[in-house]
């Protein structure tokens, strides 16, 4: 029996099919790298400074004493404001425009404003985000007037997101739900949405990077201030006081050359955002699965 060497797969293994094999690996191994390069330089100069006090207390210049615990409320009050404001309207806008809207000059001129916003200085919301909700809204220098302004920079992002997921969902979903004599928004509710969750998922992981590393247009909105809430109201109130975040307290760390509580918030602010992302991926997961 003759053996050939001229199979189909053999002529398909082309020089250029293992180039481009090779450099996928080399670009993917490159950003790991680069990952954990950030990763373990952060910790290993960080890491010594992270004990209780400095995770839970205030910072005391009287006792010279350092603390973030101000700090991660503060960061964790924002994400979560901002995300109850922002995920639904953007999931709102993403539906509208790929469900309901018809194809035109308005839905044009919505991706565009939408493109356009998401490419806007970060400092120019601050400095509007100051002007109308501080200012005009009189809400001041306050947590609530950052999480209204990182609301309006995230806001392009989970709705661009949202619109790809929904675009990726097979029109056959569409025409075999409506063509069972159900209404359109049940068919979005409960075939669209759980079908786009995993893309869904990856704008609000985004968003959340984005609102923990924001640092320029929290500085004239949530402003500095790092107190700890000592009654149940104040934890109420907070939200309407001058709050800095993880982001704001580590500029502010490097300004007065105090790196090793640089690095340690840098360390803290890696690990909220690592389980916040784990987090939301076993969400997502979750809410696929069911």
């Amino acid at each position: 029996m003759v053996k050939c060497e001229n199979t189909l797969y053999r002529n398909n293994k082309r020089k250029e099919d293992i180039f481009i094999l090779v450099f996928i690996y080399l670009a993917a191994a490159i950003a790991v790298t680069l990952i954990g390069g950030i990763i373990t330089y952060s910790v290993v100069h960080g890491l010594s400074v992270i004990n209780w006090q400095f995770l839970t207390q205030e910072p005391s210049y009287r006792e010279g004493t350092l603390g973030i615990g101000g700090n991660i409320l503060n960061t964790l009050y924002i994400i979560a404001i901002t995300l109850m404001i922002a995920v639904p309207l953007g999931m709102g806008a993403a539906i509208y425009l790929n469900e309901y809207a018809k194809r035109g000059k308005f839905v044009r001129l919505v991706t565009f404003t939408t493109e356009t916003l998401a490419g806007i200085p970060s400092i120019i919301f601050g400095l509007f985000g100051m002007k109308f909700f501080g200012e005009f809204c009189g809400l001041g220098f306050s947590i609530l007037t950052g999480a209204l302004t990182l609301t309006i920079m995230i806001f392009p992002l989970i709705t661009r997101n949202t619109q790809e997921a929904l675009k990726m969902v097979p029109n056959s979903y569409r025409e075999g739900a409506l063509g069972m004599g159900v209404t359109k928004w049940h068919m979005i509710r409960t075939i669209l949405l759980p079908s786009a969750i995993p893309g869904i998922i990856t704008g609000v992981i985004l968003s959340i990077g984005r609102i923990v590393g924001e640092s320029a247009a929290l500085l004239f909105t949530a402003g500095s201030g790092e107190g700890l809430p000592e009654t149940a109201i104040q934890y109420l109130d907070k939200i309407g006081t001058s709050g800095g975040t993880l982001a704001i307290q580590l500029y502010l760390s490097m300004a007065k050359a105090d790196y090793a509580s640089a690095y340690g918030i840098a360390v803290v602010l890696i690990a909220i955002v690592l389980i916040i992302n784990f987090a939301a991926r076993r969400i997502g997961k979750h809410l696929n699965a069911s």
